[in-house]
């Protein structure tokens, strides 16, 4: 991507500093009055990035404070009223969180290494130098890592670091006594008349350079143009620091004005990252279009994709169907997804209901997770994949690849529109990929979400003994039976009971103000009533709000345990009761994993598989 224009709009009045001070070596730190002060791993962070000891030179730390510093967050920061923290998202990168005691948005202030070093008349020169050292390679490096190595190594040739103690009088009208400098580099390298003329021709600031041709740089202007050359040629520019947040859940930009995010830990907040107006933000959306691929037309001005890290954007470019200007949403993507006991420590569900789930899916249960949009759905899916037997062969079907199945033989097949993408062809439909998968002999089938003609072909599937998981947009068991029911999807109600469990989830808000996502119900769907031309449905577990508990309002008369698992597994009539101790006996496997801390998705998965590899699931009734 190229250089993208967007500004930093600062919460608060910037104090002065001497840019003069030496950031960069343990004398200067140790001289630094407002260094000393800071505790220990904040001068760690500091040591890596002297950038972050700049800006808290800026921000006025008698007025409000020195922030607090953390290596990652945790869920019990939510109680925060007036947070002011900062934290890591990358090596050079962090975040600022600040109130706003205005506005129930607190700002979010990403702190980058080009932050207050402005590098806007260097970077034409470097860019110059650049195309012409890069044109000289023979091979053409392939991937993102070789074009980050290229760059910072010819960023190393075309540019001299003054000392502190350097004088750019001395620099310009001396020459170098580094020797080892190849003759093709001093090729490019040459600052001749003609080079000199061509600038001047092109309107570019005359800059100080070596006689060598090198162009002079402090070591601070030396590090933000290694990370904007980085950041704009490779990465996702200005959304760089936003992306590599693992506590953002949502990106988004209205228009003119400033990018809004919903963060984990502290809901909805603003960032100092503004667009002053539409022909900034135009040209930003087009240039990401063009990194991944999907060009922004005035015929075609709306772009669903998935970015290079596996995010969902949405993009709609110009003020004619966006009179704000072009605006973006971005749905991020999580390299680890949650696990159950991840559900489990934030409450949106129980021990007991995935220890039912668990016996549920490894006997072949089908089962949608139903909600509002984002109610949490697709993680609740990710999470409870790692239920399903390791030994099985999983298919997944997505319109936008965003499930991570735990398993080794998983095939992942997402559709594609026509024209998307690259190649040529037509378009291969979530339809057309879920009878594909048919011949594909999975265990399991799990489908992104069930909107349209995809729905006959998945229950289809059910009848002809292949369980299919998925997703639904439904905030009841009575709303997603209609909508099956109903165009397009026209599943015959007396084929709906191939489904075997509805789980409920929703966003809700408790008592002390906070928005919380939990499964409100567990549902078994048992069968079409011909009388009543009603379906009836039992609720295994029901979240109860009260108490902020699931109370197994099933227990004692589950249908899927003691008449299909139960008959399975070959357990008398008479003792079909004593399932429900199998529930119990999960439901403490997975607190003691818990408690051993395997609460991260793969590890828990492994750990799950070595226990049923020893035989400790064994039912034995």
């Amino acid at each position: 991507m190229g250089a993208l224009s967007a500004s930093i709009n600062l919460p608060f009045v910037p104090e002065e500093y001497d840019e003069k001070e030496d950031y960069f070596s343990t004398e200067g730190l140790e001289a630094n009055a407002l260094y000393r002060m800071l505790p220990a791993n904040a001068k760690e962070y500091v040591k890596h990035a002297p950038h972050l000891l700049e800006y808290l030179q800026i921000f006025p730390v008698n007025t409000f404070g020195i922030p607090l510093f953390f290596s990652e967050l945790k869920r019990d920061l939510k109680g925060l009223e007036s947070p002011n923290l900062i934290y890591p998202v990358s090596d050079m990168t962090f975040i600022h969180i600040f109130p706003d005691e205005n506005d129930v948005r607190n700002f979010y202030i990403p702190i980058e290494p080009s932050f207050l070093h402005s590098v806007a008349e260097l970077l034409p020169h470097v860019e110059k130098k650049l195309v012409d050292f890069i044109d000289s390679f023979e091979d053409d490096p392939i991937t993102d890592k070789e074009r980050t190595e290229v760059l910072k190594r010819v960023l190393r040739e075309i540019t001299y670091i003054r000392g502190f103690d350097e004088e750019i009088e001395t620099l310009t009208s001396e020459k170098s006594e580094k020797k080892g400098i190849k003759d093709k580099i001093n090729t490019f390298l040459s600052t001749d008349f003609t080079e000199k003329k061509e600038q001047k021709k092109a309107g570019l600031p005359a800059i100080p350079t070596t006689p060598e041709g090198k162009i002079i740089v402090t070591q601070q202007e030396y590090q933000s143009i290694e990370y904007l050359l980085i950041r704009d040629k490779i990465q996702m520019g200005i959304l760089e620091p936003f992306l590599n947040d693992e506590n953002i859940e949502d990106i988004t930009c209205d228009g003119v004005g400033p990018i809004f995010i919903e963060h984990k830990i502290f809901k909805g907040l603003k960032s100092a990252v503004e667009f002053r107006a539409s022909d900034e933000i135009d040209e930003f959306v087009i240039k990401m279009a063009e990194r991944i691929k999907r060009p922004l037309t005035y015929r075609d001005p709306i772009v669903d994709a998935t970015l290079p890290d596996g995010s969902r954007i949405n993009i709609v470019y110009g003020t004619e169907i966006s009179k704000h200007g072009s605006n973006f949403t971005i749905r991020k993507f999580s390299e680890e997804p949650a696990s159950i006991l991840n559900l489990i420590e934030w409450k949106t569900t129980s021990y007991m209901v995935a220890a039912y789930l668990w016996i549920c899916l490894e006997f072949g249960m089908s089962l949608f997770v139903s909600g509002e949009t984002a109610s949490g759905k697709t993680t609740s899916l990710n999470a409870i994949t790692g239920f399903l037997p390791p030994e099985n062969k999983i298919v997944t079907i997505e319109d936008t690849p965003e499930l991570t199945v735990p398993h080794k033989n998983w095939t992942r097949q997402v559709s594609k529109g026509k024209g998307s993408g690259e190649g040529e062809g037509g378009a291969v439909t979530m339809f057309d990929l879920l009878r594909a998968a048919l011949r594909q002999r999975p265990n399991q089938i799990l489908v992104g979400e069930i909107r349209g003609s995809e729905g006959a072909v998945a229950f289809g599937a059910m009848q002809t003994g292949h369980p299919v998981m998925s997703t639904f947009h439904a905030a009841s068991v009575e709303k997603l039976i209609q909508r099956l029911c109903s165009d397009p999807i026209n599943i015959p109600m007396t084929h709906v009971d191939n489904l075997n469990i509805v789980i409920i989830q929703s966003a809700v808000r408790r008592p002390n103000g906070d928005m919380v996502r939990r499964m409100l119900s567990i549902n078994e769907l048992v069968g079409y009533d011909p009388d009543s031309g009603g379906f009836s449905f039992v609720a295994m577990f029901v979240w109860n709000p009260i108490t902020d508990e699931f109370d197994f309002t099933g227990r004692g008369s589950s249908f899927l345990l003691e008449n299909k698992i139960a008959t399975l597994l070959g357990i008398p009539e008479n003792k079909r009761s004593e399932i429900y101790l199998e529930v119990d006996k999960r439901a403490r496997i997975l607190e003691r994993l818990h408690k051993a801390g395997y609460t991260r998705f793969w590890d828990l998965y492994d750990m799950m598989t070595k226990i049923k590899k020893q035989g400790l699931l064994k039912i034995e009734i």
